[in-house]
């Protein structure tokens, strides 16, 4: 290994010899020998190409020694008292839920809130918890969801719907004031409401998503559904 001295001359670390003899003089536990010619080169600091290298930051360059407190202060602060919360999906006793279906697209929407009750059950939430609410199309849900969500007699309030893009932009204003909708619901009401609307390009892609090859994602919201609202009843209720 070989480094530029200010006048160009080439040294290798095999001009230096070393012990591991500890001293005043050398912290890191090597007391370095330089031959006489060279020792008053390397007395405080070195230029190379313009650039200062103090001495010590030469010799970790040389790979003589690591400064070990420069080390540790460049290693990440590791916290060991961080808490983290979740919500359970075992534990349901206690909690409640509405489901507002949109009747629009009820093809779609029954075998969505099929699959949220089915996964309901599953996860030990009595039927008697439970209670759905049928609105006319995905434009209505948010307000009823508000509604639910402010009654302060469910611990979540589930969204099922179905849009399908037709011919028209009438889609699009459908589906944004759908998705806005629910998450002012969520801050307006301080209850967890789930988004479970489909957006979907025809109908074979909604049937798709509510019970065949791509799943049934009304069971999907559903568990949504159980572990927000563990996590506010058990970790955010005031």
């Amino acid at each position: 290994m070989a480094s530029l001295l200010p006048n160009h001359s080439i040294i290798s670390s095999s001009s230096f010899s070393t012990t591991s003899r500890r001293s005043p003089s050398s912290p890191q536990g090597l007391n370095l020998h330089f031959p006489p010619a060279l020792s008053s080169s390397f007395a405080s600091s070195l230029s190379v190409q313009g650039k200062v290298y103090q001495r010590s930051n030469l010799f970790q360059g040389l790979g003589f020694f690591r400064d070990d407190q420069e080390k540790r202060r460049s290693l990440p602060r590791v916290v060991s008292a961080v808490r983290h919360f979740t919500g359970s999906l075992t534990n349901t006793q206690g909690l409640r839920f509405a489901v507002v279906v949109a009747r629009f697209n009820e093809v779609v929407t029954k075998l969505l809130l099929e699959g949220a009750l089915e996964t309901f059950r599953r996860y030990s939430v009595r039927d008697e918890d439970v209670e759905v609410y049928w609105v006319p199309g995905s434009f209505e849900i948010p307000l009823v969801a508000t509604q639910l969500g402010k009654s302060g007699a469910y611990s979540s309030v589930l969204c099922i719907g179905a849009v399908i893009r037709g011919d028209t932009t009438h889609y699009d204003a459908v589906a944004n004031s759908a998705a806005s909708g629910v998450l002012s619901a969520n801050l307006h009401s301080g209850v967890p409401c789930i988004f479970g609307v489909l957006t979907c390009d025809d109908m074979d892609q909604a049937i798709n998503r509510a019970g065949g090859k791509s799943g049934n994602k009304g069971s999907e919201a559903a568990l949504t559904a159980i572990e927000m609202a563990s996590l506010f009843e058990h970790h955010l209720k005031k």
